[in-house]
């Protein structure tokens, strides 16, 4: 169940958290207050943050209301690495504004707050695919990529690949002691968990042995976004004009991001990926090895996504502004589970 902190931000107002955006906003310069701010539902995605779009003198600015999880640390951390993108030229990262008081956060009501630059353009990649827009996302990401390795040298075993094994035997250990999925909600979504709980049958105990040949391989780790997806990847034209949504950052393996954003876009159609990896790497060298266990962390990462969204629904009583985008988005990913024929081995 949702802790105390969780609830109450659950349950906070629209009216409230629109007084608290006022209040956030007055610890920022002259140049950030507000002539006017728009509440934007849940366009924050499915972490629970509040978004707004606010017009001031300065231009158009997103604010943000981190969900209560987030931390000092982690936000600090994950504004460095934006700062970091913005000095080596990357304009189609959000620029990350600075309070009255030197901080890229302000607490207000048990939640962080942060204001970046608004970034134009539309998420559409799904409704107007193209190989040159896949070609503009890829070579995005390893610009992207590339300013952030500057000094990383530590070389482990993929954290991606460790998170797919805790999660998977997790699930099974569930499973061992009876536990069974079972969704409080309507009628679109528990016949999706019903769906999702019979391919999973078969699918989670294949996600060690499509993983053991990466166990104790070492690469070189660095900051990556772990989480982008077609969504967060804004489009003007076929130029990309803004990635959004830094919040999943970690010290992970490139391929984490290069599978998460190519399975989002063109899920396993491997001529398209050698598009997109091609493109990737005019700007920043992949290997082999790299691209293979980019396709091992897409087709596990796709399995593990159905379980956490089962976990977060029937086990931990997670609640959503958007449970038709859950079911959406679980939809989605059922549908790559059953039409690319996961049952057999992986290429």
């Amino acid at each position: 169940m949702a802790s105390g902190a969780g609830l109450h931000w659950i349950v906070m107002s629209l009216s409230s958290l629109n007084l608290a955006a006022r209040f956030v906003l007055q610890h920022y310069p002259a140049h950030l207050q507000p002539r006017t701010i728009t509440a934007l539902d849940n366009r924050g995605g499915f972490s629970g943050a509040r978004l707004w779009r606010v017009q001031c003198q300065l231009g158009d600015v997103c604010l943000r209301a981190w969900p209560p999880q987030a931390t000092r640390e982690s936000l600090t951390l994950q504004h460095e690495w934006m700062r970091q993108a913005r000095a080596a030229g990357l304009n189609f990262v959000p620029l990350v504004h600075t309070s009255m008081a030197g901080t890229t956060w302000i607490e207000h009501d048990g939640q962080l707050w942060e204001a970046t630059s608004w970034m134009e353009g539309k998420a559409d990649f799904k409704l107007n695919p193209s190989a040159e827009r896949l070609r503009a996302a890829c070579v995005v990401l390893a610009r992207l990529h590339e300013s952030w390795k500057s000094g990383q040298t530590a070389s482990a075993p993929c954290p991606g690949v460790r998170r797919r094994l805790q999660r998977s035997s997790e699930w099974q250990s569930l499973l061992a002691s009876g536990w069974r999925p079972a969704a409080n909600v309507g009628q679109p979504l528990q016949l999706l968990v019903q769906r999702a709980t019979l391919l999973l049958v078969d699918l989670v105990p294949r996600v060690p042995q499509w993983l053991e040949s990466w166990t104790e391989r070492t690469f070189v780790v660095q900051p990556c976004l772990c989480d982008i997806w077609h969504d967060h990847i804004l489009f003007t034209g076929d130029a990309v004009s803004g990635i959004v949504d830094y919040g999943g950052m970690k010290i992970d393996h490139v391929s984490v991001d290069i599978a998460r954003m190519l399975g989002s876009m063109i899920g396993q159609n491997r001529e398209q990926w050698q598009i997109g990896l091609s493109a990737y790497r005019t700007i920043r060298n992949l290997s082999a090895e790299e691209e293979a266990l980019a396709v091992a962390l897409d087709r596990t990462g796709v399995i593990i996504g159905v379980v956490n969204w089962l976990m977060w629904i029937c086990r931990d009583g997670r609640r959503f502004d958007d449970w038709t985008g859950v079911a959406r988005r679980l939809h989605a990913l059922l549908n790559r589970l059953e039409k690319e024929h996961w049952t057999c081995a992986p290429a």
